[in-house]
């Protein structure tokens, strides 16, 4: 069942196919009322939504704002159906998160077990993907809740909750740096290092930091992935940098390494945030897990 104006159905369906004859198809509907709608549309609106090629129509600017807003609707939509036909809206639910892979190595998944003991009969999805998609899933309806790591202020989510996390030297046992209560970037950098590629976060404030120290780094290893670094350095291959989630300690004898605090103040420009969705209206279930995981990053670091 479909609550979208249909105006706005009709924007969401062009959107997706490129085409006022897919879209129509799609609709089984006329490709002139289509096109009516859309101009219309466009008409209340006061800005074009469509950039007309022959080959298809391409979204503007102020139509991608549309699009983020129409997806949003459309899963909200589409959950108050759900919610009105089973009568069951508090006790089947499934909740979509959307984080960065720090995130989902104990955080998310341990807040997602917390949770089920309370509640076993919600089900959970988690997408381990880049901090800038976490937000966009958010933004456009494709999860409920994201946690990623940010730099700077945001403007198309709900902060619901930001710590400044630390950062760690991931170090083999034995090595001679296992025994420091914190360690300075020069320090690290006296040995071979596995780092995150340009673009990410944590790597851009490290080069931020390098360059401030006057340190010229040749990363030994690349990789934004956490599993190849952390057997990098059981390895003894180097040393790698994590985010201190407040788990450091109790993971350390499992993973077979330790981690020290690395001491540099451009680290402390970055946050862990959890962040939802403006204008939209968050399911019974997805209100009560950001609760959980606002209550579970907190639990270590003053926001």
């Amino acid at each position: 069942m479909q609550l979208l104006p249909v105006n706005l159905a009709y924007f969401l369906e062009v959107a997706r196919t490129g085409s006022v004859t897919e879209a129509a198809h799609a609709l089984n509907v006329a490709p002139s009322a289509i096109s009516r709608q859309v101009a219309k549309l466009e008409s209340g609106i006061g800005v074009p939504l469509f950039a007309r090629h022959p080959r298809g129509m391409i979204l503007t600017d102020a139509g991608s704002r549309l699009l983020a807003h129409a997806r949003r609707t459309e899963t909200e939509s589409t959950t108050l159906v759900e919610e009105l036909r089973t009568g069951r809206g508090a006790e089947a639910r499934s909740v979509a998160v959307a984080c960065s892979e720090g995130f989902a190595r104990r955080l998310v998944p341990r807040a997602i077990a917390d949770f089920r003991r309370a509640h076993p009969d919600v089900a959970f999805r988690v997408d381990v993907v880049a901090r800038q998609e976490a937000t966009r899933r958010v933004v456009e309806g494709l999860a409920d809740v994201a946690v990623t790591y940010t730099m700077g202020p945001q403007h198309d989510v709900r902060v619901e909750c930001a710590v400044v996390v630390p950062v760690a030297a991931i170090v083999p046992l034995g090595h001679e740096l296992a025994g420091r209560d914190r360690i300075g970037l020069a320090d690290l950098c006296a040995y071979p290092l596995a780092l995150a590629s340009p673009g990410t976060s944590q790597r851009e404030l490290f080069d931020i930091g390098a360059q401030l120290e006057g340190i010229t780094v040749r990363p030994a290893l690349v990789c934004d992935s956490l599993a190849p670094q952390y057997e990098f350095v059981r390895a003894g291959g180097g040393l790698a940098l994590v985010g201190d989630l407040g788990d450091t300690e109790q993971s350390a004898a499992t993973e077979g390494v330790t981690y020290v605090p690395v001491d540099h103040p451009v680290f402390r420009q970055r946050e862990a945030q959890v962040q939802t969705a403006t204008g939209r209206r968050p399911s019974w279930s997805a209100t009560q897990f950001t609760e959980l995981l606002m209550a579970s990053l907190r639990r270590d670091h003053s926001p």
